[in-house]
């Protein structure tokens, strides 16, 4: 079993609350919270009490992205691998699922994003898709839904720059629905969520339907060919250097790469 201790849940009357709670690391992803976050997601997908489902980060923080040290240490291997059964997780959801955002929203942070139904950001929120600058490729679908949601020369900003951008510019390119001050944030995505949650489930769940499934077969085969892809980007020696890099402090040298 995953150790949850960094991924906890509650519930307030039909939602479920998924916090990530690791601060000491800005919430950064390990293999074993992307396990009890895929353990929260498919809970509450077959949990009839639950109608609607909230993510948020704890201190300030939604996520930093992945752990890059336990990323290196326990990199994806397969269909079995905790972050590959998270995004799968994800694009499988049937209920609707809300963020509320503060803080740091890195690589995934931003790219989970554009599975949910409704994003939340405070005007605290950064976000960046840092992807190619570590010798890596998009993933979770996101070289398929981001220029669906924000047009192609936006995503190609986005994802081939991978410059950090705030909350008003992900609010204006359609990423976020609204930008709030940090002290109001989460009482308007639990509003939300609670408006959501009283609606008639079935409609909810048709109307949710209508709205994502033409996608859904192209999501599926997007996210595999990335994956294949970034597992290959993952060894090469461009991606070395850069996560070295990174780890080391150092600027990367990609002078001797053709």
């Amino acid at each position: 079993m995953p150790d949850t201790s960094k991924i906890r849940t509650e519930q307030d009357g039909p939602v479920r609350i998924v916090t990530i709670d690791r601060p000491e690391k800005k919430n950064a992803f390990t293999s074993t919270m992307y396990s009890a976050l895929t353990d929260a997601l498919t809970s509450a997908q077959t949990d009839a009490s639950v109608r609607v489902v909230l993510l948020r980060g704890t201190d300030g923080a939604f996520t930093a992205g992945n752990d890059l040290r336990d990323f290196l240490a326990s990199p994806p291997s397969g269909a079995d691998s905790p972050v590959v059964r998270f995004l799968y997780a994800l694009t499988e959801m049937q209920k609707p699922l809300i963020a509320a955002v503060e803080g740091p929203a890195i690589g995934i942070g931003t790219t989970l994003l554009l599975h949910c139904d409704l994003v939340y950001a405070s005007r605290s929120a950064v976000f960046a898709l840092p992807f190619v600058a570590l010798g890596l490729c998009p993933e979770a679908a996101s070289s398929l839904l981001l220029p669906r949601l924000v047009g192609l020369q936006r995503a190609t900003e986005l994802l081939l720059l991978g410059e950090v951008f705030d909350a008003e510019h992900a609010h204006a390119i359609g990423i976020v629905n609204e930008v709030l001050e940090p002290d109001a944030l989460y009482g308007r995505a639990l509003d939300r969520a609670q408006r959501l949650a009283a609606l008639p489930p079935a409609a909810l769940r048709a109307s949710r339907a209508l709205l994502r499934d033409g996608l859904r077969e192209e999501v599926t085969e997007r996210l595999e060919t990335e994956l294949e892809i970034f597992a290959t980007r993952l060894v090469s020696p461009e991606a070395r250097e850069a996560l070295s890099a990174f780890v080391e402090k150092r600027p990367p040298d990609f002078t001797k790469f053709d």
